[in-house]
């Protein structure tokens, strides 16, 4: 997968997969034939064994970018991955070589890699500490916070405003 933003699109995707949905977490990848469906609409080939990759690099992936866990605690997922250079008329490309189970979560960590290097700080959760989702920001000042303005920027918005009414109402 060499598309940058189908390796973003992947990326968020699979960290996403775990919204909180009228205030109850789910895990979008947990029922086995929707997981079949999600991993072949993102190219892979629907096994268990390719899902239990999957997963452990979602779960991986949303620690590091939380900052819960270093980014070295991802190095197991790359386990027996390698990259070699073809080289065609257009220039040099890297063929990345996987077990076929790990594939999908090889590429999702390279993508995190591509996007924590390219734009550096602007993969993070959304600031409603309800909500599970990530963002990647891509506004000029680099201030985004909410996964959706309409959402999350507007609850978080009106919540503060009810505290502040509330505050100036005992003061």
């Amino acid at each position: 997968m060499a598309d940058p933003e189908q390796q973003e699109a992947l990326l968020l995707e699979l960290l996403n997969s775990t919204p909180v949905v009228n205030g109850v977490a789910q895990d979008l990848l947990a029922d086995p034939e929707a997981a079949r469906s999600w991993q072949r609409a993102h190219g892979g080939s629907g096994t268990a064994a390719e899902l239990r990759g999957l997963v452990a690099a979602r779960d991986a992936l949303q620690e590091v970018v939380r900052g819960t866990r270093p980014a070295t605690s991802l190095a197991p997922l790359l386990e027996d991955v390698t990259s070699r250079p073809r080289l065609s008329p257009e220039g040099v490309s890297w063929q990345l070589d996987a077990p076929a189970e790990r594939r999908m979560a090889a590429d999702a960590v390279l993508a995190w890699s591509t996007v924590h290097q390219t734009l550096p700080g602007r993969l993070r959760p959304c600031a409603n500490p309800e909500c599970r989702l990530f963002l990647i920001d891509r506004s000029r000042t680099n201030k985004a916070r909410w996964c959706s303005m309409a959402v999350c920027g507007n609850r978080m918005k009106a919540r503060r405003h009810y505290q502040r009414t509330r505050d100036a109402l005992t003061d």
